[in-house]
């Protein structure tokens, strides 16, 4: 019974831990490519980078450099690296809002593709929790059920943080739709009055012309 809850624990901390990204991509020299992360406010983040050696065994040539800067929505700058292989970022994010890591290749001649590992985490996923059983000196099954608390808040704070955000969509659509109405109510009036102020100049000129 005790190895099913263990086993269960596990299964559902594997589905939960997974708020990180870790990809693979090409980059061509002379263009950038960004990756976006939406985050909240005072949450951790932790990213690791590193440029992908074509000829293993051999120094990565000064073409397959990179230029790497983390911005948040707003502007500012938490993290920049310039004409690097590697390196890693470790922050709290200060603000909401899209953060985006931005890879940038020099241009070179002939064209050079660069190949990038990242791997971003963010929230429950970005902590160390070898480093939280190290201090602590707790067994693997208190470690577990700690991450799995840590889990379950996030997820507690991710529905709080989504349903501001869909009562923010509502109101935003209120607003819109407020708009849309006065917008078409005074589309009808113009459209009404030029309409009168054609059949009243039609009518003052066959007047004119005695027509009528």
């Amino acid at each position: 019974m005790i190895f099913g809850k263990s086993l269960a624990i596990f299964v559902l901390l594997g589905f939960l831990l997974g708020f990180s990204q870790s990809l693979r991509f090409d980059l061509q020299s002379g263009h950038t490519k960004c990756i976006a992360e939406d985050m909240k406010a005072n949450a951790m983040t932790v990213g690791k980078y590193h440029v992908v050696n074509p000829n293993e065994g051999t120094p990565l040539p000064d073409t397959h450099k990179v230029t790497v800067r983390v911005t948040s929505a707003f502007g500012n700058n938490y993290h920049h690296a310039d004409h690097v292989e590697s390196g890693q970022f470790a922050f709290t994010a200060a603000e909401q809002g899209d953060y985006m890591a931005c890879f940038w290749a020099a241009e070179h001649q002939p064209p050079v593709t660069v190949t990038i590992d990242f791997d971003w985490k963010t929230g429950v996923a970005a902590k160390d929790w070898g480093e939280v059983a190290k201090k602590g000196s707790i067994d693997v099954m208190e470690l577990e059920l700690k991450k799995l608390m840590d889990t379950v808040n996030s997820i507690h704070e991710e529905m709080f943080y989504l349903r501001d955000r869909e009562e923010e969509m509502q109101a935003l659509n209120r607003t819109t739709n407020s708009r849309m109405f006065w917008l078409s109510l005074l589309s009808l009036l113009v459209c009404l009055s030029v309409a009168g102020l054609q059949v009243w100049h039609l009518k003052t000129f066959f007047e004119r012309k005695k027509l009528l």
